[in-house]
């Protein structure tokens, strides 16, 4: 049986949970459940902290787990990225009082306050530059009012916590994140769970891909019907059928989702009707 390591809290939690669900997994049916056995595809979940995470799949004691790329390096756990999940995408980036004018060549010395440790040393480090790293397990924000740092690193979605605090951030990115699945370097696995790894890797990628794409139709007059193709001619090709009557096409075709609206009033123009998107579950591309 696969054991795999999910979030049980936090940001990641409940896109992981309903990324698994849309694949066709068992979700847990409260919070206080911290195992979830899936017999019917062979796999065990195990519901851990985020930042745990890392730590039980390279020690081997689950085989895969889900968590944020940024964890994953500050944890300094030797990992295989298998796949990236596409949510709680981030960037993790130095900041500091606004008006702050630094690059990272200005740091030596410098007292930096943060809750991902191993993250900043190591990126310090690489660059050689020797700093005062101060561990935080929370709100860094208020460390430089405190006297605790005279700068932080931390995860930045929107910027708007860090304006609220009177800081802003400077220099280049120290990393770009999202959620992973991952694995630890030179796994090897039984039949059974080497199986059911496919499986699941086959399942994700299925739902990411069908949350990027919707499947549209549309009735189109036959003599229109080379224009309305190029506007919307899909993966390979549409599929096409004659309407009774034989001066209207039926249209059906899987779009990107991104663009789907634009092909909408493309179509339209060109003489399109009965024009109608829905969403898909899944997918094998």
């Amino acid at each position: 049986m696969l054991r795999i390591a999910v979030p049980n809290k936090g940001a990641l939690s409940e896109p992981a949970a309903e990324l698994l669900q849309e694949a066709g997994y068992r979700r847990r049916g409260q919070a206080k459940e911290l195992v979830v056995v899936d017999q019917e595809n062979d796999v065990e979940f195990f519901y851990l902290r985020p930042r745990d995470i890392a730590v039980y799949v390279g020690s081997g004691t689950v085989d895969v787990g889900i968590t944020g790329q940024d964890m994953l390096a500050d944890s300094r756990t030797p990992a295989t990225e298998i796949l990236p999940l596409g949510f709680a995408r981030s960037t993790f980036r130095f900041a500091g009082p606004a008006g702050t004018d630094r690059e990272l060549g200005d740091l030596s010395g410098a007292r930096i306050a943060t809750s991902y440790e191993g993250l900043v040393e190591d990126h310090l480090a690489a660059h050689g530059i020797s700093a005062d790293v101060v561990h935080l397990d929370g709100a860094v924000e208020s460390s430089i009012r405190l006297g605790v740092a005279e700068l932080i690193a931390d995860v930045v979605e929107t910027g708007t916590t860090l304006r609220q605090a009177g800081l802003e951030t400077f220099g280049a990115p120290i990393m770009t994140s999202e959620a992973v699945l991952f694995s630890r370097p030179g796994m090897e696995l039984d039949g059974a769970a080497a199986r059911s790894l496919e499986v699941l890797e086959r399942r994700l990628r299925s739902v990411l891909v069908a949350r990027q794409y919707v499947m549209l139709d549309y009735d189109i007059p036959s003599a229109q019907l080379e224009k309305a193709v190029a506007i919307s001619p899909g993966l390979q090709s549409p599929t096409v059928s004659p309407l009774h009557g034989g001066e209207w096409s039926a249209v059906r075709v899987m779009v990107e989702r991104r663009g789907a609206h634009r092909m909408m009033d493309e179509l339209y123009e060109v003489g399109a009707r009965a024009i109608l998107v829905t969403a898909i579950q899944a997918c094998r591309i």
